[in-house]
């Protein structure tokens, strides 16, 4: 059963295959009640088998869908759509609605080789920023590799299925499900590897994997099965992506080591302190690891000191310590101790079960859709809400001169109040000037007008005593003309002609006269006709090229009565 033309929920028109994956297939689709192009995301209906999985797809689809940032593929819509088998039996086929993104996965650009440091780096700060969003919303997306990474058209960093990792790793009953699911365990961090309980920390992991990738083509580890794989990021140390590409400086090795660091603890714990250390590396310098002394989010490490150590410690230490009494410690520090457990405990309580809202605070603001109206009436739009338009032009092909195109930060985007919002307002399609191809060949004409921008038009031929066959006598509209970007240019080209006259009647040196002249140049050849009485003007009798279109510089035989 092909799934296009399929209309899902009563709304979505799903289109062609775009995209294919061990869980799930991603089709072009149009959402019949907005008139918007869309992204549908169709998982394997055996997914829908399990009941908790239906009510974990939601719970999660529905967090997905309230986080809203440029760099995150915004999911708009989700549900289940009865379908039948091609054994006549009705299953449950879980669907995404998402944000259609016009570009390619990261994994296909890494197909072409390792990228340069700059671009690696680049690409991987958008990806931070998508982490950093939605970590601080309580989502941890535990499935970060090339393939959930989108570069569009104009490079911008976009990463999507959010939120669908943890309603599948959750309600997965096996291993061997989760593994499919979660896609290559070449981006597992050691704890997804060990089945261990995951955090934000998990994703910088994976991170850090794509970045390996980027910079020299391959994973840090491979192996015959994902289980070796597996292994390979619980017990050994992924080598210097500088011995695989010398391009790759020290500073960035630094980077890439730390994020691959087995124990969570000793990994960057957050994504903007990630990001900071990627920046001063794409600047040449080395990032300097300072421990800090103030507990993070995650608590500290768990101390690995035994008790024996830590007393021949405190002895080479202070020789002057004398135990003076065999009782407990004071109550006092056991209850600060306590104290601190059960703040800790609670504080990691409540990260791990924020839930992102969609109550926008009242000191905030949601900036609101205005493309397409007036600047005046954008404006207006944006005081109700309390807050300023600048106004930017910029040329737009498809967006009527005068309307807005853009804003930026953009609609959906909180803000706080007072705050400008750049407006950006079409200037109609930008102009360029025709290039002036008069002379040149048709196809290289063809050629200079695609490259300025314009599309080719008709092309028409027209007589010509000099010019060559398909070389263009002129272009309409002609050249060094400003017209509108995208229009289309008309030529007419010599068609290496020209059109011969009657002469009979007419006499021998006037027929010579046109024939040479200007708008013919053809040659004449007398010959006598001495059949004929003898005339004055010695008039043409006939020619040897009969009127009409004749190649240029023709040689036309000319009869005339000699007598």
């Amino acid at each position: 059963m092909t799934d296009d033309g399929r209309l899902l929920a009563g709304r979505y028109r799903v289109g062609e295959l775009i995209g294919r994956g061990g869980m799930s297939e991603v089709h072009l689709g149009t959402d019949t009640r907005l008139s918007r192009t869309v992204a549908i995301k169709l998982l394997k209906s055996s997914l829908a088998l399990d009941p908790a999985f239906r009510t974990r797809f939601r719970q999660e689809a529905q967090a997905a869908a309230r986080m809203a940032h440029p760099t995150i593929v915004r999911v708009f819509d989700a549900g289940e759509e009865t379908v039948t088998d091609t054994s006549g039996h009705d299953t449950q086929q879980p669907f995404i609605i998402m944000e259609y993104v016009d570009g390619r996965m990261l994994k296909d650009v890494i197909r072409g080789g390792a990228l340069e440091s700059s671009e690696a780096v680049r690409i991987l700060e958008g990806v931070l920023t998508a982490l950093e969003y939605s970590h601080r919303a309580g989502v941890v997306h535990r499935d970060i590799k090339p393939g959930n990474i989108m570069i569009t058209k104009s490079g911008q960093v976009k990463v999507m299925d959010f939120g669908i990792a943890r309603a599948i790793s959750d309600s997965s009953t096996t291993v061997a499900q989760t593994t499919a699911i979660l896609g290559t365990a070449s981006y597992f961090s050691p704890e997804q590897a060990k089945g261990e309980l995951v955090d934000a920390r998990t994703d910088l992991y994976s991170a850090g994997v794509v970045l390996f990738e980027m910079l020299t083509g391959r994973p840090p580890f491979r192996g015959d099965t994902p289980v070796a794989v597996a292994y390979q990021h619980v017990s050994e140390t992924a080598s210097k992506p500088s011995s695989i590409n010398q391009n790759v400086s020290p500073a960035l090795d630094m980077v890439v080591a730390k994020a691959l660091a087995k124990d969570r603890f000793d990994r960057y714990q957050t994504a903007a302190e990630f990001r900071g250390d990627l920046e001063i590396a794409a600047s040449g310098k080395l990032p300097i690891h300072k421990q800090s002394e103030e507990a993070n989010l995650f608590g500290t490490p768990p101390p690995i000191t035994t008790g024996t150590e830590l007393a021949f410690k405190q002895l080479s230490e202070d020789q002057r310590m004398v135990r003076t009494q065999r009782r407990p410690p004071a109550i006092w520090v056991w209850a600060g101790i306590l104290s601190v457990i059960v703040i800790i405990a609670a504080v990691m309580f409540w990260v791990f079960n924020l839930a992102p809202s969609s109550d926008i605070p009242s000191s905030s603001r949601e900036v609101p859709s205005i493309t397409g109206l007036t600047f005046e009436d954008a404006s207006a739009k944006l005081a109700d809400r309390d807050l300023s338009a600048t106004q930017v032009p910029e040329p737009s092909a498809t967006v009527e001169k005068g309307k807005v195109t853009r804003t930026d930060p953009p609609s959906g985007e909180t803000v706080a109040p007072g705050t400008y919002i750049t407006v950006y307002v079409s200037t109609g399609k930008e102009q360029v000037t025709v290039p002036d191809v008069t002379n040149k060949p048709i196809a290289d004409a063809q050629a200079a007008i695609t490259g300025a921008g314009m599309a080719v038009g008709a092309v028409s031929k027209e007589n010509s005593p000099t010019i060559a066959t398909d070389v263009v006598l002129r272009t309409n509209p002609v050249g060094a003309t400003a017209v509108d970007s995208g229009s289309t240019i008309d030529f007419v080209v010599s068609s290496g002609l020209v059109t011969l006259p009657d002469l009979t009647g007419q006499s021998l040196s006037a027929a010579t006269d046109i024939l040479q002249g200007s708008n013919l140049q053809l040659t004449a050849n007398p010959k006598p006709d001495t059949s004929c009485k003898q005339k004055p003007n010695q008039p043409i009798t006939s020619q040897s090229i009969a009127p009409g279109d004749v190649p240029q510089k023709s040689t036309v035989d000319v009869v005339y009565c000699s007598g």
